[in-house]
């Protein structure tokens, strides 16, 4: 098993900075591959990024692309997501997620961290 948890979220303004931490334990995670989505109120948790347990294959969103960045750190079994030039549209709650196919569906995930809270302000 492998327990996710997220830290980092908070309130920013749009233009500001986040960066988000998923630490894992239980279980390394440097065979896995790791993925980071978001939920908004009502919705679908959507693809946001996600990096092949090497780190060095990494795929996003396009709405992302160029402003958030996914990176790991497998001695720490630790994942981060940077997420620059925010803007309130990335408002959601953000989830980490284990997976040992590198995919972007949300729907073959194995494990999923609790979840934490991103809001940009205008």
């Amino acid at each position: 098993q492998v327990q996710l948890v997220e830290s980092g979220g908070g309130l920013v303004q749009a233009g500001g900075s986040l960066r988000l931490s998923c630490a894992a334990s239980g279980r390394t995670i440097s065979n896995y591959g790791m993925g980071w989505f978001r939920q908004f109120p009502g919705k679908e948790r959507e693809f946001v990024a996600a990096i092949a347990w090497t780190g060095s294959n990494t795929y996003y969103r396009d709405s992302v692309k160029g402003r958030f960045t996914i990176s790991r750190d497998n001695a720490k079994n630790t994942v981060y997501l940077q997420m620059n030039s925010l803007k309130p549209e990335d408002t959601a709650v953000y989830y980490c997620a284990a997976n040992k196919i590198l995919v972007s569906d949300a729907s073959l995930y194995d494990y999923w961290g609790q979840g934490t809270q991103v809001t940009v302000s205008s």
